[in-house]
């Protein structure tokens, strides 16, 4: 059964759904959002095949983005975003037919380094699947941006901080696109995100500048130890460009036990097409395994 929510976060409303398995006992849940940029709506298929494993979903649009509030629009606060997780879990502990001792924490790209965040300092959450995360975006974006463009960026984002103090709208740079002025200058992403804003009329792209700004200044691997004994899903793709293999690599090697490393075969985006049954599958099977009573908190 889908139905539509909203909840309050920090004075705005995030909305999206919560969607429950069919069973008469109260049913272990997880909180979901998308990454980078990313609507709910993009989850659909992860979100069914949970509930279809017998695990509650409640999938949200993060503050700025979909059909969430917030202005601007199209901005990325990573600590914000941490907040609207955070809120997620109060509002789906008060919901009826959910288990509030059983839930657990997934979120992919960007979103998977925002579910070790909340993992490591909220001790309701008893499991967490991280995928593909952007374990360090600094080092991440310094990565993808051409050397000879990451001056003329911050020298972008310092001019935009200045305008704003003065008084100017937030300034955008897209997501994706051809040239190097794109936050993510990756064909593969291009692609990706076509296939789906052709089909989303709520997605644009492009994010604030003020969005990369704050992504510099966000270190979410320094917090994964922290999740233990809380067990930790990392789905790492073994040729990820986007979100490097060798960065979320090195990241899972600083989490302590329990944890467990699921490396698939492609690139970035393989865990929502090629690698999809293997991933949705793997994790399913850890979440109703960790999810059964509970984890230690």
């Amino acid at each position: 059964m889908l139905e539509t929510v909203e909840f309050a976060s920090q004075g705005l409303m995030l909305r999206g759904w919560l969607e429950r398995p069919d069973t008469a006992d109260k049913a272990p849940a997880v909180v979901m959002a998308h990454g980078f940029g990313g609507l709910k709506d993009w989850l659909r298929p992860q979100s069914a095949a949970l509930a279809e494993a017998g695990i509650a979903t409640l999938v949200y649009d993060h503050a700025h983005f979909g059909d969430s509030d917030g202005t601007p629009r199209q901005h990325i606060d990573p600590a914000a975003q941490v907040r609207g997780y955070r809120d997620a879990i109060t509002f789906l502990s008060a919901q009826p037919g959910i288990d509030a001792d059983r839930i657990g924490l997934w979120g992919t790209s960007l979103a998977g380094a925002l579910v070790m965040v909340v993992g490591a300092v909220d001790t309701r959450v008893k499991a967490v699947v991280s995928q593909i995360p952007m374990v360090d975006p600094n080092a991440t974006l310094r990565r993808m941006i051409p050397e000879s463009a990451v001056a003329g960026l911050l020298a972008q984002i310092t001019a935009d901080r200045t305008a704003r103090y003065a008084g100017a709208d937030y300034g955008t740079i897209p997501i994706s696109g051809p040239g190097p002025e794109v936050a993510l200058p990756d064909p593969e992403t291009a692609d990706f995100i076509a296939a789906h804003a052709a089909a989303e009329p709520n997605f644009r792209n492009e994010i604030t500048l003020a969005s990369i700004d704050l992504l510099l200044e966000f270190t979410p691997y320094a917090l994964l130890p922290h999740i233990s004994p809380r067990p930790l899903l990392m789905t790492i793709a073994d040729n990820d460009t986007l979100c490097p293999t060798d960065l979320a690599l090195a990241a899972y090697e600083t989490a302590r036990e329990p944890k467990q490393l699921h490396l698939v075969p492609g690139t970035h985006h393989a865990p929502y097409g090629e690698q999809f049954e293997a991933a949705i599958g793997r994790q399913a099977s850890f979440l109703r395994t960790h999810l059964a009573n509970g984890a230690a908190a």
